[in-house]
């Protein structure tokens, strides 16, 4: 008799998610700034690159002070990318072409402009959603606390006072006003949200700054508070997520957090199968290309998730960091990507080769890799003229840091076409570098050696590592060498010389090519087979 075969793992533990900063993916009615109208004419390309899911960030009513991770509508589309409708449309097209769906939901915070707040302002009960207390010192004047802002590099405080005299929080800009999650309206309100969106046919949320929501009621000094944390990684936090797994687990949804935290068993926690589903790995995203280190960043890795059963997830790079081809070629202060800095040396073809590098290697891992807009085609980190910076980031650091809009230019589709084919009639909203054109993606189609191919392929032969555990083979210092299936490997040499292959393997793929003998050069990874 037959056996029955094992039930599929869940697609979300071995996917490969794309990242689309929709502002600026592709403009579909050419007024400068990307829209919906343009992911849906480029779904094809997606569904060739051989993407799993895709990831949006926040494309709901915005001022955009930050990047539209300022919300003020959560249940309907900013004008400048479409409408709901549009979003419903690109959901299920998306599906039929086997690519499914996830949002960013934004609980933290929402816009000054949302209703709540503007309710609260004429000083309703609606303030008791937010945090609003009345000042200290003499006559009120000094902030509530000493709480720090979370804009790596911000001077700016985290309190604003409005003209009765009372304070509001913000961890981020004065146009985010912080949340009160001890409150059951914010609460059933974001449940709704969440319901909202799975009911439109959505596979999942990205929960943005997901360690951040919920605060010491008495809203301690930072200095004064020697136990918890008074705003970062609460335990009330974990009441809140199980409760959104329970909204998930009604429609097969899945959860990804934004989880930044220092301790593995603190990280750990929130991965429990009561929790959310994952979190994204971001000490791979910042570890050098240094050999033993990045092994321990994979060992750390699946060492946290082992405990609770999660799959781990890798990324290279975001909307958030300098672009990995960038990073990669600098030397000193390339991986410190939360602190940008103005004209640091860059190595760009060094970048690039460690780049394809780095794209073998996170691809052969155990577990979901996300894959930001532009890393396909090897795009750098684009400098910004000062007087068209958008992030609040560069004028909240007092004009120190750049920002992060860098990494948010306008994607090149075309060479020959007007701004390298984005799809605008007028200058994007973003300026585009003088060399964008040499990146678009119909170059790169024709070319067999370019990035854009180099992630087409490695997406395609994926599935042959299996979803097997790592298991590191004996290997020169400098060298990383592991199998996830029985007979295939995957080498990277991060060594200063080259490194010699195991025989009697078949090549599959390699990020550059082999030197004369046969040897695998620095900076360089291949896939084998027995």
């Amino acid at each position: 008799m037959a056996q029955p075969r094992p039930a599929a793992a869940p697609w979300w533990r071995s996917a490969v998610i794309y990242q689309v900063y929709v502002r600026s993916f592709a403009d579909g009615d050419g007024d400068g700034t990307g829209d919906l109208a343009g992911v849906r004419a480029r779904l094809p390309y997606l569904a060739e690159l051989g993407v799993n899911a895709l990831w949006f960030t926040p494309w709901y009513v915005s001022p955009m002070k930050d990047g539209g991770y300022d919300v003020a509508d959560y249940r309907a589309i900013d004008p400048a990318f479409g409408t709901l409708a549009e979003a419903e449309k690109l959901i299920a097209e998306a599906r039929e072409l086997g690519i499914r769906t996830i949002v960013d939901i934004v609980p933290n915070h929402v816009s000054d402009r949302h209703p709540w707040f503007q309710a609260a302002l004429k000083g309703g009960p609606e303030r008791e959603l937010f945090h609003f207390r009345p000042g200290r010192g003499p006559g009120g004047e000094l902030p509530p606390n000493d709480w720090p802002s979370q804009f790596v590099g911000s001077t700016e405080p985290v309190w604003t006072r409005l003209p009765d005299g009372d304070w509001y929080l913000h961890l981020f800009t004065p146009e985010q006003p912080d949340l009160n999650w001890a409150h059951p309206v914010v609460r059933q309100e974001h449940e709704d949200i969440l319901r909202f969106w799975f009911e439109r046919g959505v596979a999942g949320v990205r929960i943005d700054s997901a360690a951040l929501l919920a605060k010491d009621p008495a809203l301690t000094d930072l200095a004064d508070t020697p136990g918890p944390h008074p705003f970062v990684d609460r335990d009330e936090l974990h009441d809140i997520y199980r409760s959104w797994r329970t909204v998930a687990d009604e429609h097969d949804g899945v959860f990804v957090g934004e989880v930044w935290l220092p301790d593995p068993e603190r990280f750990a926690r929130y991965l429990r199968p009561d929790e959310l589903h994952t979190a994204f790995n971001f000490a791979f995203l910042s570890c050098p290309w240094d050999a033993e280190r990045l092994r321990a960043s994979i060992d750390t890795t699946l060492a946290e998730h082992a405990p609770v059963g999660a799959p781990a997830t890798w990324v290279l790079c975001n909307h958030d960091v300098t672009r990995t081809v960038t990073r990669y070629g600098r030397e000193d202060t390339g991986f410190d990507f939360a602190a940008k800095a103005f004209g640091t040396p860059t190595d760009l073809a060094l970048g690039t080769r460690r780049a394809r590098a780095a794209a073998l290697l996170s691809l052969a891992l155990p577990g979901a890799v996300y894959l930001y807009q532009g890393e396909e085609l090897g795009l750098p980190e684009a400098d910004i003229p000062l007087d068209r910076i958008q992030d609040p980031m560069h004028a909240r650091s007092g004009g120190a840091d750049p920002g992060r809009d860098g990494c948010r230019v306008p994607l090149p589709w075309a060479a020959d076409g007007p701004y390298a084919g984005f799809g605008s009639r007028e200058e994007p909203w973003l300026p585009q570098p003088a060399d964008w054109a040499s990146y678009a993606v119909d170059r790169q189609a024709a070319d067999p050696r370019s990035m854009l191919n180099l992630y087409r392929e490695a997406i395609g032969l994926r599935p042959v590592f299996g979803d097997g555990p790592l298991t590191w083979l004996p290997s020169p210092d400098g060298v990383l060498a592991f199998t996830r299936a029985p007979g295939v490997t995957c080498v990277v040499n991060l060594a200063d010389e080259p490194a010699e292959l195991p025989s009697a393997r078949e090549l599959l793929l390699a990020s550059d090519p082999l030197d004369a003998d046969g040897r695998l050069p620095k900076d360089t990874a291949v896939w084998l087979r027995a």
